[in-house]
């Protein structure tokens, strides 16, 4: 049975399951100095268009956590939205490993920083008693399904620059986001004005693994030497970057990602036809956000349905996977309609 409550809950995609078999034959050099680690941070580079570093890590929150380390000092502060995975879902892993570093949460609507909240939030003090904010981090796809358009990006980033912050991007989702928008990945990043990305791998069909991107070459100095003091440098890195080649010749991801926004769509539309439920967020991504009656959310509980009711702003959050059929989709809205007449 597929389910809805997390896109970490489906299986690694055929693209990057025959990759990783193919990278199983035979001895290859360790810790990173293969043909298939060095391929696929060449495939990266074609993908970006542009020559940029690139380490693959195990996890989102090593890949935050060490990203956000290299762009600041422990006296400094992070600017990142409330709902942000960084904020919310890291254990404190991004203050650990800037050994201190203070996230200062913001609000802003549909889970986007504006400009404004960022400049009012730097200019508010400046005296040393305060942690001097020195990166803006942004989701995207952001913690609520929504994605920043290009224009907006610029304009964060040009406002970045202005008060001397880095930027930084957690691409947990940024496939999807690139999916929905439709341009090019340059486009949403290094031409944007985005220092480094974090670009996740997991959520696109990959078994494991996440790659740091770093469009300032120079901020990657020492990077590897992070990686590997925080467990991070895989010994068999084939592993974990053979995957990427799967999935990124041909353009799976991008496809992968395609669909999995689709269903989503399907699933909102469904919802709102069936039982008139809109939509808390716009559905830009592959995350539907909507709030059940409480009689539909146990009942849909009850028949084995799995999903979160405690991220973002309330409300059941709906994810879907690059392997969501159409036929879960309608199954679930099924029972979202019988419910919805019981209850009626």
């Amino acid at each position: 049975m597929q389910h809805f409550a997390s896109d970490n809950y489906a299986g690694i995609c055929p693209e990057a399951l025959a990759a990783l078999l193919a990278a199983n034959a035979g001895h290859v050099r360790s810790y990173g100095d293969d043909q298939w680690t060095l391929r696929a941070a060449d495939r990266l580079r074609e993908v970006f268009e542009t020559e940029c570093d690139v380490y693959f890590v195990f996890n989102g929150t090593a890949a935050n956590s060490l990203a956000l380390a290299a762009l600041c000092q422990s006296y400094h502060s992070v600017i990142c939205h409330q709902l942000a995975h960084v904020e919310t879902d890291e254990c404190g892993a991004p203050e650990f490993f800037s050994n201190g570093a203070k996230l200062l949460a913001l609000a802003g609507e549909e889970g986007k920083l504006t400009p404004a909240v960022i400049e009012e939030a730097v200019t508010r003090r400046s005296d040393i008693h305060y942690p001097k904010p020195k990166v803006v981090t942004l989701t995207q796809a952001s913690e609520v399904g929504t994605v920043y358009r290009p224009d907006e990006l610029r304009a964060i980033t040009t406002t970045a620059r202005e008060l001397g912050l880095r930027v930084h991007m957690d691409g947990a989702r940024f496939a999807n986001a690139v999916a929905s928008l439709g341009v090019s990945p340059a486009e949403l990043t290094w031409r944007a004005g985005v220092d480094v990305l974090c670009f996740g791998g997991t959520k696109m069909g990959l078994p494991i693994g996440e790659a740091v991107v770093f469009f300032d070459r120079r901020l990657a100095e020492d990077f590897a030497y992070r990686c590997k003091q925080a467990g991070q440098l895989a010994s068999k890195m084939r592993y974990l970057s053979a995957p990427w080649l799967g999935i990124l010749e041909n353009d799976s991801w991008l496809r992968h990602a395609a669909h999995a926004n689709a269903m989503a769509r399907r699933l909102a539309s469904g919802l709102a036809e069936i039982a008139g439920l809109q939509t808390l967020f716009p559905v830009d991504a592959n995350g539907v956000f909507v709030h059940l009656p409480s009689v539909v959310e146990q009942g849909l509980r009850e028949r084995g349905w799995l999903f979160y009711t405690f991220i973002g702003a309330g409300g059941a959050r709906l994810m879907c996977g690059w392997d969501t059929a159409p036929e879960t989709v309608d199954r679930f809205l099924d029972d979202v309609r019988a419910l919805s007449t019981v209850s009626a």
